[in-house]
């Protein structure tokens, strides 16, 4: 991604569980990140399991309908166009 070349967070794929630990530890760090971080396995078998892709926002009207659904995330948000939606209601 563009973003992280200029904001020079362009890693290697890790190859063992070591090189993994260093990238999440440069993340956790460059990112001051205070919650423990863990590290799931090379099959990536935790995300697999409880993952909540697509990331959504959502309106929901005072009768319960979805009155705005934004595109998937984090690049599909748009605070902006969600705030439209809420100043309507």
């Amino acid at each position: 991604m563009r973003a992280n070349v200029r904001d020079n967070v362009v890693f290697a794929s890790p190859k063992t569980s070591d090189e993994r630990g260093t990238v999440a530890e440069s993340c956790v760090r460059n990112l001051h990140i205070d919650i423990p971080a863990v590290l799931d396995d090379f099959q990536n078998s935790t995300e697999a399991a409880y993952t909540g892709w697509p990331d959504r926002l959502y309106v929901i009207d005072r009768d319960g309908r979805v009155a705005y659904k934004s595109q998937p995330g984090p690049f599909g948000f748009h605070p902006e166009e969600m705030e439209r939606y809420l100043k309507q209601l």
